[in-house]
């Protein structure tokens, strides 16, 4: 094919793409499987390339400490998207060390999340938060502990489940655990090893509280979710197990993340919507993964001739 016809098919390809409608999917869905996995592997190595850099970062931001940057990546994971910042910022106030040193204290890891976090001063006449800004004092003098502005939290429209101060009550619980976690974070292979590492209860008294002070008048275990399980085994798990075996040179680990995702359920969001609009039905995360890097990185910035997609179809289009 001229190159005067490649660039006139990656014109009408871009056109189908701003429509919402791009002419890739029903290519992908027509594609024999082996083609199409093909696809997608080179679409998931280019996302988890793309991430590394956010790795790469945190990790020499935590003078080359693995356990700190698996610490900053799990509380960014953590929460929803508008406070992504403020998790981060409570993590970096709140280091990795200080809470290996607390975990056995009751109480301790909590609160030094919640006294730095600037959430306390919500609450000020529950028993429990009480409590918790007595052993926040202490604490916060030991360490020189510097109290977030409670401002930096977004907390309007916010389902109770994925409230602050909830997943502040389950990451306490989950760092209480061992010394471990990250051997364990690494070790992880499905889908079932990832639910068993993060579905941790929070302490009792979360059993009829969403927030502190709102009794409710029915009693359950406050888990990490199943959902946000998976999410932390896409976004934090797979991720990190990745970066890691390629810092170390260890291919085994990198092909784990590849093999983990497989295990993971399919994600449902609107980039995923609009591929299965076009007849693709992803498997699993391994699969979503790749479509969202397809949308992000490639259709969204009309990158239709460096696009895996785009030049195959250009490819077959000169047979």
């Amino acid at each position: 094919m001229a190159d005067e016809q490649h660039s006139a098919l990656f014109e009408r390809l871009k056109a189908d793409a701003e429509k919402g409608a791009p002419r890739c999917g029903l290519f992908l869905a027509s594609l024999d499987e082996l083609f199409r996995t093909e696809i997608y592997t080179s679409l998931l190595y280019e996302r988890l390339e793309r991430k590394m850099t956010l790795v790469e970062e945190l990790y020499r931001e935590s003078g080359e400490d693995w356990h700190q940057t698996f610490y900053l990546l799990y509380f960014r994971t953590l929460g929803d998207s508008q406070n992504q910042a403020a998790y981060l910022e409570l993590a970096r106030r709140v280091p990795y060390r200080i809470v290996l040193r607390e975990r056995l204290t009751p109480h301790g890891i909590e609160a030094m999340l919640f006294g730095v976090s600037g959430l306390l001063d919500l609450y000020p006449h529950d028993e429990y938060t009480l409590m918790l800004r007595r052993e926040y004092l202490h604490l916060e003098a030991k360490y020189q502990l510097q109290t977030m502005d409670v401002g930096a939290w977004s907390l309007r429209e916010i389902r109770p489940a994925n409230h602050p101060a909830l997943r502040l009550a389950q990451a306490s619980e989950f760092f209480r655990q061992d010394d471990f976690i990250f051997d364990r974070m690494l070790a992880c292979s499905n889908e079932e090893e990832v639910e068993r590492l993060f579905c941790i209860e929070a302490d009792r008294y979360w059993r009829n509280h969403y927030v502190p002070a709102d009794r409710q008048t029915s009693t359950r275990p406050k888990r990490i979710g199943i959902f946000k399980a998976h999410i932390l085994g896409i976004n934090l798990v797979a991720m990190l197990q990745f970066a890691y075996g390629s810092y170390t040179g260890k291919e085994a680990l990198r092909d784990k993340a590849f093999s983990l995702l497989e295990t993971l359920p399919a994600e449902d969001n609107r980039y995923i919507r609009t591929w299965q609009n076009r007849g693709i039905e992803p498997r699993d995360s391994f699969e979503t993964q790749a479509l969202l890097q397809l949308s992000t990185a490639h259709c969204l910035k009309k990158g239709c001739d460096t696009c895996p997609v785009g030049r195959r179809i250009a490819r077959e289009a000169s047979r």
